[in-house]
């Protein structure tokens, strides 16, 4: 047996976590769903928290954008693709129109997977992921949320209220490799975010470590290298040193999908590719 529990505000949601630690929170159910077909989850309980409305509302507090935890992968491409580009380049890239309809942002980030497609575009952007219970709330910065495979700085009592992350302020990019176009798990993915204005560069890696990461030399190297008061063609050698900046950033294993050393290759391209995109992009 399995209780079903469905709050309707959130007020309640946070009460039943409270109450019942052990469920597990449901939104569009595309992780969950999936564990418990396979059986390798088997709570006591689930959270429904589709019917909770603050949940799949977002808003802008000046440049900052609160992204509910509830918001689709769909309503990010069609609503927020202008604001989060790199965010929304990653949401077209996720399963197919059934699953972008039906996965949410929060449940990307609290399924903590290290293949999450949504993770390097929030780690690039420097996003915050806001986090409540009934003893209140607090603020993590996504670089600090993840703590290893399907892990994260959740407490037991806590839910995902909210991603926030300032709009897009420069190019911003994202690309994957898969074993086939669609429907995938990434075998590497890596994002980018170039801000100009302050002259400085964000990266998130995922499926390359055990968790998602950021490569942190290789945004200074960047950051440093870049001609920002150009515009001027990118420097071949820069990019080809970025990348493998970002390449030794990673920590990848062997796996079914693919091998360390091709992971480590993989993202030596990937950010070489992304770099010059998003070089050209700002350039015009």
């Amino acid at each position: 047996m399995m209780d079903f529990l469905t709050p309707m505000t959130w007020a309640d949601a946070l009460a039943a976590k409270a109450e019942r630690p052990e469920a597990v929170p449901v939104a569009g159910g595309t992780d969950v769903m999936v564990e418990l077909n396979f059986r390798r989850r088997r709570p006591p309980a689930l959270l429904d928290l589709t019917r909770v409305p603050e949940l799949s509302a977002w808003g802008r507090d000046g440049d900052v954008l609160r992204v509910g935890a509830g918001v689709t992968y769909t309503r990010i491409i069609d609503e927020l693709g202008g604001l989060l580009p790199g965010l929304a380049a990653a949401a077209r890239t996720i399963g197919s129109p059934q699953i972008r309809n039906r996965g949410t942002l929060g449940g990307n980030l609290g399924s903590a997977s290290p293949a999450g497609d949504g993770h390097p575009p929030l780690l690039a952007a420097g996003a915050v992921v806001e986090l409540a219970s009934v003893r209140g709330t607090r603020e993590v910065p996504v670089v600090d949320f993840f703590t290893g495979p399907k892990r994260s700085v959740l407490a037991p009592d806590e839910l995902i209220a909210a991603v926030l992350v300032a709009s897009a302020d420069g190019p911003e990019q994202f690309a994957k490799i898969g074993t086939r176009n669609a429907m995938v798990i990434a075998v590497s993915s890596f994002a980018l975010a170039l801000h100009p204005g302050r002259r400085s560069v964000g990266t998130g890696i995922g499926s390359a470590a055990p968790t998602p990461r950021r490569a942190a030399e290789a945004e200074q190297f960047a950051a440093a290298h870049l001609p920002w008061d150009g515009p001027e063609p990118l420097d071949p050698d820069l990019a080809r040193r970025f990348g493998e900046l970002v390449s030794a950033a990673a920590a990848p294993i062997d796996d079914v999908r693919g091998t360390a050393a091709y992971r480590r290759h993989s993202l030596s391209v990937l950010a070489r590719r992304t770099l010059t995109w998003a070089w050209e992009e700002l350039c015009g």
